[in-house]
């Protein structure tokens, strides 16, 4: 498509841009022609313009987490989600507000958080999804049983019709609604077309019998037509009539929103309580539902022990089983709210006691506070983890969605496990058990014929079991690619037929998503896998060999799109992408770029793509992901294999080369400090080796550390314990004071320091690609120590990203050897070691004096991956006068050498601004900044002139005896 026929500003035809968007969370895969991003309105009517003439139709997307494939299209994909998000316009006192679709859940919440409200439909995804995604698919979420769907919500959808003129769909009168028939243009055929269907009483009635059950609130199959019935004119009692509810859940298959007007709620009451009941088999847990329903639930979540088992290996989620006892096979997370405490009490104690009477359920633990958020997010991480299942068999997508009755639920599961049995699966249980909706995944290999028929053949014999119970095949994620297939044996061919009417009217020349809900493709048809698909045998530098391979390591991604939340979410991942608003910076585009790439390419090195480079250049190697992400992508890892696999084609670039051999040169450097300095950081120096020229760079110190430790008194008299100091480069190079401190306080603890001659940590070598020069200092580090590391005396280090390395990269490098593994899990940060020394009794605050201090945490990015921020808070709090608190702060944007390089020092202070600069600016002058990693002090300094002080400094200031 040629660039010069740009209808919008912001479009795109080239090959990475259309690699990134064709796939969402679902299973399916679709190059489109082109990607838009438009602005407002006015480019939206450009578009379809566009498309009209050049024979293009246009498939919205916000966030891209359908499951149903909604969003893949072989056509145009319009992504609203980076400049269409503005709030309009909000009316407290009507509890009503009006938002561009691409405004995020969350971020609309705390807008309307000051003034008591909130839009009340929360999907697992409410971080990230948009208003405009929840409205295309009518989005419930955990609290649908207390508050209702989307479309409850709906005021008004303001849209752009097929042929470019606008309308708004909203609430009208029986008058109106006659003024609307007699329109002469396309807003007036649409008008038209619904009254000659609905208006028909055998059409009303074939519409009453096939639709689900009215008593399902989750229900998003086809048009909801259903929904317009109770106008008068339709036989129905009410007055008034909103087309804008046929629209909403329609999947943007028949207008292209551009403003929605939606009722708001109280926030819940502040007083919650969840009971978290463990059943012995999903049975009990399903009869338990109706039981639990009658005790005015604002939650009722199903996990079962597959989610469960899950999360165990996952290394955020591990946390939050804080709860868990044992090995259930279910859990109910049942919530009870009231503004009154005791209210709120007596109302669990009532549910707990008619569990108990009527024998259900084995434990009870009850949550409050921050515990209950960590339940939920155990809960919501399910979608992602479910992913991450080794093997080629995943969970997939096709009849998570099915919605019956609370009452029939436990019949209806007993009734789809017979119908399963001759498929042999075991099947995941999990989700809104309150709305009769459990999320139901087969494990299947999409790659393999058998399961591909599979795949049909459990969909629709589902399907047919749903018919039976009355229920939808959808609940909330919509038809889709996956389930649009199924709707004329779930509506019968008469509704159908309505459905392509309406489709017709709203849509004649098949515009807005074609193929979705009306005329689709058979459900088999543009999977992320062909059936002839076989997997390229890549090596790699990188031992993968616990992912199966990077292929499979890349495959891991589901498309959940946890890289798009925002740092209003807190966590890191992925600072990139929450700098730019740019989806070609996520998690998910790096994964699903080079999975795309490597499955596809003919040559010889499939690395070796200038799409490749292009994804992976403002990754900032942060490994938030690692954690983060719910399938553990770790990109930072992917793009070392990267660089070093392109590098071997097209070379090592000379300041690439200088960056990663620093510590080598700066042996010699150190010799003449202060020319050194004076050199590195003149003009001409940093043009040469295109350095930002605004950067001051780091001063080499005018002592080695290593050199002035080998003169002092390691072993001190009174002896608690022993360790290995790991002296990184950093320290010996240009922090000596730190590495002085760090001395001082551990001598002063009483631990002696034992020093063995080793090599640097590599990871300059590392985050360059190097991955040959880095492999022989890793093993050369693990030949070293692991021989005389153990658990009583582990091996220290001063700066995260460098010892780090012994816990991370070393594995891959080595080959994931036993010597690796083991010297790996006795490997600490100087705060892991403090921590684990203060928990085992072995120091405390008898050590330090009482002064006073506030002390607030910038936690380095490698550190909060993997080893938790929290033991950086352990560390600094043990004397009893530090006041610590943990800045939610995410990347500083320094990286290393990112943000020194001139093509990334913009894009560094950027993300530096984006949440760690103003969290330090407001911070009053006498405050303590702790600040552990070597890159994030120079940032943190550059951007806010605020020095950061390491650890070992902060403590060593309280230390009662300091070593003279």
């Amino acid at each position: 498509m040629a660039a010069h026929n740009k209808p919008v500003k912001h479009f795109y035809s080239d090959r990475l841009h259309r690699i990134i968007y064709s796939t969402d969370a679902s299973v399916y895969r679709k190059l489109p022609k082109a990607v838009a991003f438009p602005e407002n309105e006015d480019d939206i009517i450009r578009l379809v313009q566009y498309a009209r003439e050049n024979n293009l139709a246009l498939t919205p997307r916000a966030t891209g987490t359908s499951l149903g494939g909604q969003c893949v299209s072989g056509e145009i994909v319009v992504d609203i989600s980076r400049y269409m998000n503005r709030i309009l316009h909000f009316d407290a006192e009507h509890k009503t507000v009006c938002v561009q679709p691409g405004v995020i859940r969350d971020t609309l919440n705390d807008y309307l958080k000051p003034h008591g409200l909130f839009f009340s439909p929360n999907t697992s995804t409410t971080n990230r999804c948009t208003i405009g995604g929840m409205t295309g698919n009518n989005s419930a979420g955990s609290t649908s049983i207390k508050y209702g769907v989307t479309r409850d919500k709906i005021i008004s959808i303001r849209a752009v019709l097929s042929d470019g003129s606008t309308c708004e769909f909203k609430e009208i009168d029986r008058s109106t609604w006659h003024e609307k028939l007699s329109l002469d243009n396309l807003e007036g055929k649409i008008y038209r077309s619904l009254n000659d269907i609905l208006s028909n009483e055998e059409n009303r009635q074939n519409i009453r019998e096939h639709f689900p059950s009215p008593h399902i609130h989750r229900r998003n199959m086809g048009y909801a037509l259903d929904a317009l019935l109770d106008f008068k004119e339709f036989g129905g009692t009410s007055d008034y009539i909103n087309p804008a509810q046929l629209l909403t859940g329609s999947e943007g298959s028949l207008a292209f929103f551009t403003e929605i007007c939606i009722r708001l709620d109280e926030l819940p009451p502040s007083y919650r309580l969840v009971t978290a009941v463990h059943f012995q088999s999903l049975d009990e847990a399903l009869r338990a539902v109706p039981v639990s329903m009658q005790h005015d639930l604002y939650m009722c979540e199903l996990m079962d022990d597959i989610i469960l088992q899950q999360t165990k290996a996952n290394k955020k989620q591990a946390k939050n089983r804080f709860f868990i006892q044992g090995d259930p096979a279910a859990v109910l997370l049942l919530e009870n709210a009231d503004q009154d405490k005791e209210k709120c009490r007596a109302k669990t104690e009532a549910l707990i006691r008619k569990l108990q009477e009527n024998g259900l359920g084995y434990h009870y633990p009850v949550l409050e506070n921050e515990d209950i958020d960590k339940a939920i997010e155990l809960r919501a991480a399910g979608l992602g983890l479910l992913g991450n299942i080794p093997g080629d068999k995943r969970s997939v997508t096709c009849i998570e969605d099915t919605a019956v009755g609370v009452n029939e639920l436990p019949e209806y599961i007993a009734d789809f496990k017979v119908k399963m049995q001759p498929f042999g699966q075991n099947f995941v249980y999990y989700a809104h058990a309150g709305a009769g909706e459990l999320h139901l995944r087969p494990l299947l290999n999409l790659k393999d014929e058998n399961d591909r028929r599979d795949f049909h053949d459990i969909t629709l014999t589902v399907a047919k079991l749903v018919k039976r119970y009355k229920g939808s095949l959808s609940g909330e994620h919509g038809d889709g690619r996956v389930r649009s297939p199924f709707l004329p044996l779930m509506l019968g061919e008469d509704v159908y037929r309505m459905l392509t009417e309406v489709k017709k009217a709203f849509d004649p020349g098949n515009l807005f998503n074609p193929g979705i809900i009306v005329h689709p493709a058979p459900m088999t048809e543009h999977l992320r896998f062909h059936p002839d698909y076989s997997e390229p045998g890549i090596n790699t530098k990188l031992d993968f060999s616990d992912k199966r391979g990077i292929q499979h390591f890349a495959e891991q991604c589901n498309g959940s799109g946890d890289c798009r939340k925002l740092s209003t979410s807190g966590g890191t991942m992925c600072p990139s992408y929450r700098a730019s608003r740019d989806e070609k910076n996520t998690t998910r585009a790096r994964a699903n770029t080079l999975r795309e790439i490597i499955s596809t390419s003919k040559g010889n090195n499939p690395f070796d793509s200038k799409e490749l480079y292009e994804v992976f250049d403002l990754c900032l190697s942060c490994k938030a992901c690692s954690t983060e992400c719910p399938s553990n992508v770790d990109v930072a890892a992917l793009k070392a294999e990267f660089l070093y696999q392109y590098q071997k084609v097209n070379g090592v670039p000379l300041r690439s080369k200088l960056i990663a051999y620093n510590a080598k040169l700066n042996r010699f450097g150190s010799l003449f400090p202060e020319l050194t300095n004076h050199i590195i950081n003149t003009a001409l120096f940093k043009k040469a080796l295109g350095i930002a020229q605004q950067r001051t760079m780091p001063s080499l110190s005018k002592k080695r550390f290593s050199r002035w430790l080998k003169n002092q008194p390691l072993s001190p008299p009174d002896k608690r314990g022993s360790l290995y100091l790991f002296i990184d480069e950093f320290t010996e190079y240009y922090d000596f004071q730190i590495g002085k401190s760090t001395y001082e306080l551990l001598y002063g603890l009483g631990y002696e320091i034992l020093l063995l001659d080793h090599e640097e940590s590599g990871r300059a070598f590392i985050s360059k690609g190097l991955l040959d020069q880095a492999e022989k200092i890793a093993k050369r580090n693990i030949e070293t120590f692991a021989p005389v590391v153990r658990e009583d005396i582990p091996l220290v280090g001063m700066e995260p990203s460098a010892i780090l390395v012994f816990k991370d990269e070393y594995i891959r490098l080595s080959g994931r050897s036993k010597k690796s593994l083991e010297l790996a899990s006795n490997t600490y940060t100087l705060e892991g070691f403090l921590a684990r020394e203060y928990e085992k009794g072995m120091i405390g605050e008898k050590d330090f004096n009482e002064d006073r201090k506030n002390i607030f945490v910038h936690a380095h990015c490698h550190q909060k991956a993997m080893q938790g921020k929290e033991e950086v808070k352990t560390a600094l709090s043990i004397p009893s006068g530090y006041e610590v608190k943990l800045l939610e702060t995410g990347c500083c944007g320094m990286a290393g050498a990112f943000g020194y390089e001139k093509e990334h020092y913009e894009f560094s202070i950027k993300v530096g601004e984006t949440e760690v600069f103003p969290k330090i600016r407001p911070l009053q002058e006498n405050a303590t900044v702790a600040v552990s990693g070597t890159s994030c002090r120079h940032q943190i300094e550059a951007g806010t002139q605020r020095k950061g002080e390491h650890t070992s400094e902060i403590l060593l200031q309280a230390l009662k005896r300091k070593h003279k």
